[in-house]
């Protein structure tokens, strides 16, 4: 990379606001923002015209510290916001990812590391099918999450980053890219001490360890014999876990577990040392607050960290409430998660009857069709990144992008 570092954050909401400021008061770096959505790009531009632009990042030891870094452009015209740019940065949802690949495509250079944070499933996968050979010149980096909590307090003008994660997983394609220094580095040192980056063995890994597969199971079991009838409460997501749900969420993991497995013995060389059952994952990751991890039913219902989160519900009038089947919960996690891990357990020839019953639930709620029986043959199919959307058919095929 040049010795001035030139940085295009993709996205206007809360991560964006964030990760922008912290581009922008990384030594030696120009911050830009492309955001499409709807009047976000001169209302922001606007704001940074009269006003300073500042996080406040609330550390662990409970101090809390104002960094003052304005972007030096905030724009939704791809062209002024691209060229030159030597990371470019996706902070927008899954669904939105189509459309800034399509904006970004006519100003991507070779040498440039284009990052997902959050890239989900199947990021690769539309990378490579809008950038196409451009893609093969560039660095691919895709992370699970957010590296942390935050919200807007003021649009355009103060951000706050209420904790960050302690680590994070990633993965990245390198192609022909020939980028000093390594853009993981260079990330990290945006961000901080906190999150911790690490790489998993290649981009498959992620997508099999993905926390996306666990809302859709949990919707399906606590939803699935509702009557129809509106709540006086919301129930509480994942402490008001049953039996069923906690069955089905475990079986799916199992699943997850068996293509990985399979992937690995077709394919040695793609390696998944890191994918392992969802309970293992809670006994690690919330350690400190899983006050009960014999099971994953009992980790889920005790962790502290959960305390007072509820379904996803709208207001039906007069104090009550229905599930909103329209939320991220099934909108995102179904055509950019479990919709994925399923392409993936066809190519490896894994039987996922549980992952089945789950995504055919879903996709009814979503007024969708992505799998008929057990295949993925759905009218809707080739609007998710499972890899059969883009024309993979074996196991060959995913490797061809590494």
């Amino acid at each position: 990379m040049a010795d001035k570092l030139t940085v295009c954050v993709c996205g206007g909401g809360n991560g964006a606001h964030a990760m922008a400021g912290l581009a922008a008061a990384h030594p030696g770096t120009e911050a830009r923002v492309l955001t499409l959505f709807q009047d976000e790009a001169p209302r922001w531009a606007n704001i940074m015209k009269e006003e300073n632009f500042t996080i406040q990042q609330n550390k662990p030891d409970k101090s809390v510290v104002h960094i003052k870094a304005k972007p030096a452009l905030v724009t939704k015209d791809a062209s002024q916001a691209v060229p030159g740019a030597n990371i470019i940065i996706f902070c927008v949802p899954a669904f939105a990812h189509a459309q800034y690949f399509k904006a970004i495509e006519p100003y991507v250079y070779p040498n440039t590391a284009i990052i997902g944070l959050p890239g989900q499933p199947g990021f690769e996968f539309q990378c490579f099918d809008v950038l196409k050979d451009k893609a093969r010149q560039c660095a691919i980096l895709s992370y699970e999450s957010l590296p942390w909590a935050c919200r807007i307090l003021e649009f355009g003008k103060l951000v706050e980053i209420l904790g960050a994660k302690d680590s994070l997983m990633g993965s990245e394609i390198k192609g022909k890219s020939q980028l000093k220094p390594d853009p993981a580095k260079t990330l990290q040192a945006m961000l901080g001490e906190h999150p911790v980056l690490k790489m998993a063995h290649n981009y498959l890994e992620p997508y099999l360890m993905t926390k996306s597969i666990v809302h859709p199971p949990l919707m399906y079991g606590r939803w699935k014999d509702w009557d129809g009838q509106p709540m006086a409460e919301k129930p509480l997501f994942y402490q008001g876990l049953d039996e069923f749900g906690a069955g089905s969420l475990s079986t799916v993991s199992d699943e997850v577990l068996d293509t990985a497995r399979a992937i690995t013995k077709q394919k040695p060389e793609l390696d998944l040392p890191h994918v392992e059952h969802l309970l293992e994952w809670y006994r690690q990751d919330y350690r400190e607050t899983v006050k009960d991890p014999t099971s994953l039913l009992t980790a889920m219902r005790t962790n502290t960290a959960y305390n007072g989160l509820v379904h996803p519900m709208k207001d039906a009038g007069n104090g009550k409430w229905v599930p909103d089947f329209g939320y991220r919960y099934l909108a995102e996690d179904i055509p950019f998660g479990l919709v994925v891990t399923k392409g993936l357990a066809l190519l490896a020839g894994v039987p996922t009857p549980e992952t089945d019953r789950v995504l055919a639930w879903c996709q009814d709620k979503l007024g969708k069709e992505f799998i008929v029986g057990s295949e993925l043959k759905g009218k809707d199919m080739t609007s998710s990144r499972a890899p059969q959307a883009y024309g993979f058919k074996s196991l060959d095929d995913l490797m061809a992008l590494m």
